[in-house]
C-alpha cells in the first residue's frame, strides 16, 4: 500500500512542477510583463494594457485559452472595396458604411486568462491603449506563448497612472498586424492548446 501511495503523490508533484514552473506577472503601473521560470524572471517585455474605461482586470488568474491566430469578436476596422481603412478603432454594433466592411482585429498569439481579456502580440504607443487586453510587441509575445501552457498562473496588479490623459488610438497603428495577418498564407489558423516540447525555449 505504502508504494502504491508514494507512487501517487510522486506523479502528482511531477505533473504539478511540469506545469505550473512558468508563471507571468502584469506591472500595470509599470506597464510591462515579467515570465517566471520557478519564481525567476526570465524575461520582460514592455506591454500596453486596457485604457480607462476598458481597464485590463487585476488580480490572480490562469491561462484558459490559447489561440495562435486568434482575432477579436468585437472590435476591428472599417476597409474600402482597396481595403484601406476608413475607421480604425471600430467595433461590430457600428453601422457599416456604404462600400466598407468590418475586419476583425488580429490578436496573434493570444493567451486568455480572463473572459475576453488575454495577452497578445500588438501595437505599443506607449501608454495603455487596449481595449482590456495586454498587448506586446511580436517576438515577447511569441516567447510567452511557447513558454506557458493552460493552467499557468496569471497575477495582474498595480493600475495605471491617472495623473495623464491617455489618447484613444484614432490613428490606423495596427495596419501593419492587419496587412501580415491577412496577407501570410503561411500562418496556422488552428488552435494551439498544447505546452511546448520540454526543453524548448523561443530565446
Amino acid at each position: 500500500m505504502k508504494p502504491l501511495v508514494f507512487a501517487f503523490f510522486t506523479l502528482e508533484c511531477v505533473v504539478r512542477v511540469a506545469f505550473a514552473q512558468y508563471s507571468v506577472q502584469l506591472d500595470l503601473t509599470e506597464q510591462k510583463a515579467y515570465l517566471l521560470y520557478h519564481d525567476r524572471a526570465v524575461m520582460e517585455s514592455q506591454i500596453s494594457s486596457g485604457r480607462p474605461g476598458h481597464l485590463t482586470p487585476v488580480g490572480t488568474f490562469h491561462i484558459t485559452d490559447k489561440d495562435l491566430n486568434h482575432v477579436s469578436s468585437i472590435y476591428g476596422r472599417m476597409v474600402d472595396r482597396w481595403n484601406r481603412t476608413v475607421v480604425a478603432d471600430a467595433d461590430v454594433d457600428m453601422p457599416t458604411p456604404a462600400g466598407t466592411r468590418f475586419v476583425n482585429a488580429p490578436m496573434r498569439y493570444f493567451m486568455q486568462f480572463a473572459p475576453g481579456i488575454g495577452m497578445h502580440a500588438g501595437y505599443l504607443p506607449g501608454y495603455p491603449a487596449s481595449h482590456g487586453c495586454v498587448r506586446m510587441p511580436e517576438r515577447n509575445a511569441i516567447a510567452f506563448f511557447n513558454a506557458v501552457s493552460v493552467g499557468t498562473p496569471v497575477i495582474v496588479f498595480g493600475s495605471i497612472p491617472r495623473s495623464r490623459q491617455y489618447q484613444v488610438n484614432t490613428g490606423d497603428n495596427n495596419q501593419r498586424y492587419y496587412n501580415r495577418f491577412y496577407s501570410d498564407p503561411g500562418y496556422y489558423r488552428g488552435r494551439v492548446l498544447t505546452p511546448p516540447p520540454f526543453g524548448f525555449w523561443p530565446f
